[in-house]
């Protein structure tokens, strides 16, 4: 059985790979933090803040989980997402997404929007509501000039079964700690 055909990328994409690859070169270069796959949470100030307040948070979440009907799934609110996930296991609540502000969201949970408005330069805030037995299949984020901070907040047992691989790197996911 012959192979489905490759599917062509348009010629802006092709020239948009291009470029990204090469700010990636001149970003690893240049970066002020390191190349690893995972970073010590107090190499930065405000991850202290946030795993202080985790609880408050937490609180929030579980209002907005009485009502998972309500959550999109991920590829719904990011088309391109649908890569990683095509089935409605994968739910999210946004805050910010990619700069702009979802303010009915933000007031059904105000402390944990003022929380994370003081993580400087922060774009992009939101829960993502894993079900049970969801995987998440090995990918990347666009380039390397972004930072991603995830803090756990509902770890279900038993907690072995549950963590995230980055490279060749596994963590375990602690309530509480970024």
């Amino acid at each position: 059985m012959n192979a489905p055909p490759k599917k062509k990328q348009r010629p802006i994409v092709v020239i948009g790979l291009w470029i990204i690859k090469r700010i990636e070169k001149i970003l690893i270069h240049y970066s002020l933090v390191s190349n690893e796959p995972f970073f010590n949470p107090e190499e930065f100030y405000w991850t202290s803040n946030l795993q202080a307040q985790w609880q408050t948070i937490r609180k929030e979440l579980d209002l907005i989980l009485q009502h998972p009907e309500r959550l999109p799934n991920f590829q719904d609110i990011s088309k391109d997402q649908t890569n990683i996930s095509k089935d409605d296991l994968w739910k999210t609540f946004f805050l910010y997404g990619y700069g702009y502000k979802e303010h009915k969201n933000c007031n059904l949970c105000p402390e944990t929007t003022r929380i994370v408005e003081e993580i400087p330069g922060m774009m992009t805030a939101f829960f993502s509501i894993l079900a049970p037995g969801k995987i998440i299949p090995p990918h990347r984020g666009p380039y390397k000039g972004l930072l991603r901070c995830h803090l756990a907040l509902k770890v279900p047992e038993p907690k072995e079964q549950c963590w995230i691989k980055v490279g060749d790197r596994i963590e375990q996911w602690e309530e509480g700690k970024c």
